[in-house]
């Protein structure tokens, strides 16, 4: 072809826009390394010296025939990792076929709305990620890579998938989410390697029987759909241990004798009974999420569930609660906000504040032991969704409270509502076991450095305090998920936060943030919420349209004029697209 001759004689005539290049000492590495990053470089085609990386004989090469042995080009390695995330590329050459070595090729985050048969001769490709595009066919030829383990397609259009896709016999991963699918081919149980299979986001009505034939299956996701039940042959997949099926249309809790099932989830969806035989299925169920469904009243033999250790019954229409729950072993969490009690002292419930389950049977014969009052001071319970005191509003939060618990493996505190204006000091007494911590609506004005022991966290809340600033140490919290701080006194986002890599979920709302820093959000690689509404933002930097991994980003009433609110309002991929476009090139 032309372009590859050393003169072009007409290159003074020729209109059309220069090539994209690549750094030279980048592709003198990625011989060397046999992978080459070229994501969020604004790529609109992906440069020909990368298609033809291990076909061209080294620039130096040709200069030189003495250069050192380290640089030996013919001993140099083939391209096996290409990262092309977060660009802008409109298509995928053909030439893709000429880095046959190739394992890892990641296209996510782009603009492809189809991809070039010649995928098809990529034989050696284990992970393919093209997720946050816009292709609506899936390419047969994708389905003749035997060796692929990994593919990811959640963010797409796709309306169908092709009947080749059972060939795909080494595949452990399949995504799927965020598409509009309305049916699955029955090849989908040829599938018999697979151990995540994500359905989420999607039209479906039905579930094919075929999936049944997926016995290493472990993690099944089919929230958002449009399913009105699920076939009984899914308690053939043996080895299933995480089942989603929030925001669906089920009627009934689905007959599931799933020997391995684990967390079942069945939130916002329409269930108004539990059956007495599809509850005695799960033997092995540890997490039972039925929030947000129509559910009235629960059965005697819910003590069938001998391994349940959280129950999530928030927001039903449950008016007594059976006394049999205080039989249940080895419940830690019960969760009944929302609900309309009445055969039960709802000014007793102390939810959330959640024991091993010699306190268990306490929590529920509330009324019957008189140690037990002294939670009631310093714990917030709910009224049919509104949050009231069980005693006077506490300063502090006397040491009856904690000695009531000493021993005991608590694992959520909720200190809401009260007047606190410090941290309790013996919060640490419960640091290697508490996960969740709610501090919400008090008089906080910092934060001691105490919260930074407690390195089980995985939730905080901190809303409505006075805080300005959090302590250093908080970094050293690896697990802490979500962090609730809306309505206090930040001025800027917390310099600490960036250092928590495990963060998915940050509220800032209804502060005084006038900036925050895209480059370091964009290494908090699992942020998928992100609320800084009504703060001080003047302005929105584009880079942080490069945060890819946001889902909800929340920026309405603050003062910027850009982007305007009409491209705000359009939802979070919109505006993280906007934002990448206005990035200078």
């Amino acid at each position: 072809m032309s372009r590859f001759k050393k003169v072009d004689s007409l290159a003074g005539f020729r209109t059309e826009k220069p090539e994209p290049t690549v750094p030279y000492g980048l592709l003198k590495a990625a011989r060397k390394s046999g992978q080459l990053n070229l994501s969020g470089r604004g790529l609109t085609e992906v440069p020909q010296d990368v298609y033809r990386l291990n076909l061209d004989t080294p620039e130096e090469a040709n200069q030189n025939l003495s250069f050192g042995a380290s640089d030996r080009w013919w001993e140099q390695t083939d391209l096996t990792k290409l990262l092309l995330s977060s660009n802008q590329l409109t298509v995928l050459s053909d030439d893709i076929r000429l880095l046959p070595g190739l394992t890892t090729l990641d296209l996510h985050d782009n603009q492809l709305s189809s991809l070039p048969s010649t995928l098809g001769e990529l034989e050696q490709l284990q992970q393919l990620r093209l997720s946050h595009n816009k292709l609506s066919v899936l390419p047969v030829e994708v389905c003749t890579l035997k060796n692929l383990r990994s593919l990811t397609l959640q963010q797409n259009i796709l309306e169908t998938l092709p009947d080749e896709l059972g060939q795909l016999e080494n595949l452990t991963e399949l995504v799927l989410s965020n598409n509009r699918l309305k049916c699955l081919p029955s090849s989908l149980g040829n599938l018999t390697c697979l151990q995540t299979l994500d359905l989420s986001h999607n039209m479906l009505t039905c579930l094919p029987d075929s999936l049944t034939k997926l016995a290493n299956v472990k993690v099944l996701d089919c929230s958002n759909n449009q399913l009105t039940g699920v076939p009984a042959s899914l308690s053939e997949m043996v080895a299933l241990e995480q089942l989603y099926l929030r925001h669906n249309k089920l009627r009934l809790l689905p007959k599931l004798p799933a020997s391995n099932l684990k967390e079942l989830y069945l939130g916002n969806n329409q269930i108004e009974v539990l059956e007495v035989e599809n509850l005695a299925g799960l033997a092995a169920i540890s997490l039972l999420e039925l929030r947000d469904n129509k559910i009235k009243d629960l059965p005697e033999q819910i003590t069938l569930l001998s391994t349940l250790s959280r129950l999530d019954l928030t927001n039903n229409d449950i008016a007594n609660l059976s006394a049999s729950v205080s039989l249940l072993p080895n419940l830690k969490m019960l969760l009944l906000e929302g609900n309309p009690l009445r055969g039960i002292r709802r000014d007793l419930l102390t939810v959330g504040f959640t024991h091993r389950h010699t306190h268990t049977h306490t929590y529920i014969h509330i009324h019957t032991h008189t140690h037990t009052h002294t939670h009631s001071a310093s714990f917030t319970v709910k009224d049919n969704g509104e949050g009231r005191k069980i005693e006077k509003q506490a300063e502090n939060i006397p040491d009856e409270t904690f000695d009531a618990a000493a021993g005991e493996a608590i694992v959520t505190v909720n200190f809401s509502k009260n007047q606190l204006t410090t941290v309790p000091p013996r919060l640490v007494e419960f640091q290697s076991s508490v996960s969740e911590v709610n501090l919400g609506f008090n008089r906080l004005s910092c934060c001691s450095p105490d919260i930074c022991k407690l390195l089980q966290l995985t939730h905080i809340d901190l809303r409505n305090n006075q805080l300005s600033d959090l302590p250093s140490g908080l970094e050293n919290l690896t697990k802490l998920r979500s962090v609730i701080l809306s309505y206090n006194r930040f001025k800027s986002f917390p310099d600490v936060l960036y250092q928590i890599v495990s963060l998915e979920t940050v509220l800032l709302a209804n502060n005084q943030v006038g900036s925050v820093d895209p480059g370091s959000l964009k290494r908090m690689v699992h942020l998928s919420t992100l609320d800084l509404s009504n703060n001080d933002l003047l302005n929105i930097p584009p880079e942080l349209g490069l945060c890819t991994s946001l889902r909800c980003l929340s920026l309405e009433g603050n003062p910027f004029r850009t982007p305007r609110a009409a491209i705000v309002a359009k939802g979070t991929d919109s505006l993280l697209e906007y934002l990448r476009s206005r990035i200078p090139t």
